[in-house]
C-alpha cells in the first residue's frame, strides 16, 4: 500500500477515453492532434499516437525539447513565441530534428522566429501557424488580419501551414457549443484571408475538450482539419461542472486518507500541493469526488482539505482513503513526478511525468 497522497489513473477508463476522443476525430474528418501539457508524460503520447493521434501540441520549448527527445518528431508550440535570447538557438536546434510548427500572431514575432532558425551554421526549417482570436480574448490577431501576418511569415523564408486557434471561452457554463461556433466563424474567416493573398492554408486547427464534442470538421462540411484537445485522455472536476463529462469517465484523482473527522466535516492529507490551487468562478469547490457526487471541498491549505459531506454521503472513517477529482487535472499533474496506474484499483505500473516544471 502506497503513502498518500498520489495521483492515480484508472487505465480502463483511460484508455475508453482515448478510444473516444480518436474515434470522434475520425467522424469529424480531422486530424487529432491532442495536447501535451495536460498529462506531460511519454507514455502517454505514446497511447495517444498509437490510438491514431499525428502528433503532439506542446506548451513551450522545453515541453518540445523533452518530447523530441522521447522520439516524438512531429510537434506543435502552439503559443506565439518570441524567439529572443536562448529560447532562439534551442528552437533552430529544435527544428533541426523535428517536424516543428510554431504559433505565430504578428510581423514581428515571425520576423524573430525565421531570424532565429537562419541563423549560424546551421539553417533549420520551420513551419509556422498564424494564431486568431475566436473569442477566448488571449493571444492571436483579429480573424480578417491572419492573411498579412501570413504573408510577412512566407515572406521571411518560413513555411505557413495555416491557421489555428483556442476557443479557450468554451470553460464557461453553457459557453461549450457557441464557443465552437466562434472558433468555425473566426478560422474560415481567417483560411479566406490567407487564401485571399494566394496562400495557401493545408492546416486549420483549433479545439478544447470542452468545445470538441462541437466542433465542426471537413465530414459535416466544417472549416476544422485538425482538433487539439488536452484535458480528455483523464478529465477532471471542472468538465464534470462544465457537462463535458460525467464522474464515471473521470480517470484520474488524488488518492488520499482521512486525517481528521468532525461530525460531517473531514480533513485529507491532500491540499494545493498535490490537488492544484485553481477553482474557476463555477466551481463549487476545490474538486470533487466522483464515488461522493454532494460532497464539497469547502476549504484547500497545502496539505490538506477540508470536505463536507451531506446527509446522503456518510462522512468516511478517520483513516480511510478517499479519491478526489482535481479541478484542474493539468495543474495537478505539473505537481507530479509520477502518474500511478491502477486497474481495478490495484496499482499495476507507473508512469513518470517526463515534463514536469517545463516551463520555458
Amino acid at each position: 500500500m502506497r503513502d498518500t497522497p498520489y495521483l492515480a489513473v484508472d487505465e480502463q477508463l483511460f484508455e475508453a477515453n482515448l478510444t473516444a476522443m480518436a474515434e470522434h476525430a475520425r467522424q469529424l474528418g480531422v486530424a487529432l492532434r491532442p495536447h501535451a501539457k495536460t498529462h506531460k508524460s511519454a507514455e502517454v503520447a505514446r497511447r495517444q499516437l498509437a490510438h491514431g493521434a499525428v502528433g503532439l501540441t506542446v506548451a513551450t520549448v522545453s515541453e518540445a525539447e523533452i518530447f523530441a527527445d522521447a522520439g516524438f518528431d512531429d510537434l506543435f508550440i502552439a503559443y506565439p513565441i518570441w524567439a529572443e535570447g536562448p529560447r532562439a538557438p534551442r528552437l533552430q536546434a529544435l527544428a533541426g530534428r523535428v517536424r516543428l510548427r510554431v504559433g505565430v500572431d504578428s510581423i514581428e514575432g515571425a520576423r524573430m522566429l525565421a531570424h532565429a532558425v537562419a541563423s549560424g551554421e546551421h539553417p533549420a526549417p520551420l513551419a509556422v501557424a498564424v494564431e486568431v482570436d475566436s473569442g477566448h480574448h488571449r493571444t492571436g490577431v483579429a480573424p480578417d488580419q491572419a492573411g498579412t501576418v501570413a504573408a510577412a511569415a512566407a515572406e521571411y523564408g518560413l513555411r505557413v501551414d495555416g491557421v489555428f486557434t483556442f476557443p479557450g471561452h468554451s470553460y464557461a457554463p453553457e459557453a461549450r457549443a457557441s464557443a465552437a461556433h466562434d472558433e468555425a466563424l473566426a478560422l474560415e474567416i481567417a483560411r479566406e484571408a490567407l487564401l485571399g493573398l494566394g496562400l495557401a492554408c493545408p492546416v486549420v486547427s483549433g479545439g478544447s475538450t470542452p468545445s470538441a464534442d462541437a466542433a465542426e470538421g471537413r465530414a459535416s462540411g466544417g472549416v476544422l482539419t485538425e482538433l487539439r484537445p488536452g484535458v480528455y485522455p483523464f478529465f477532471d472536476a471542472q468538465q464534470w461542472e462544465l457537462g463535458t463529462a460525467g464522474p464515471g469517465r473521470i480517470a484520474l484523482t488524488a488518492v488520499a486518507t482521512v486525517v481528521s473527522v468532525r461530525g460531517s466535516r473531514v480533513v485529507v492529507d491532500a491540499g494545493n500541493k498535490v490537488l492544484g490551487a485553481d477553482r474557476a468562478g463555477y466551481a463549487s469547490g476545490f474538486g470533487r469526488l466522483p464515488a461522493s457526487p454532494e460532497a464539497r471541498i469547502v476549504a484547500l491549505s497545502e496539505h490538506h482539505a477540508t470536505i463536507e459531506f451531506s446527509a446522503a454521503d456518510a462522512a468516511p472513517a478517520l483513516g480511510s482513503r478517499v479519491r478526489i477529482a482535481p479541478n484542474h487535472v493539468c495543474a495537478a499533474i505539473n505537481l507530479a513526478d509520477e502518474l500511478v496506474v491502477e486497474q481495478n484499483a490495484r496499482e499495476v505500473t507507473v508512469w513518470t511525468v517526463d515534463a514536469r516544471g517545463a516551463n520555458t
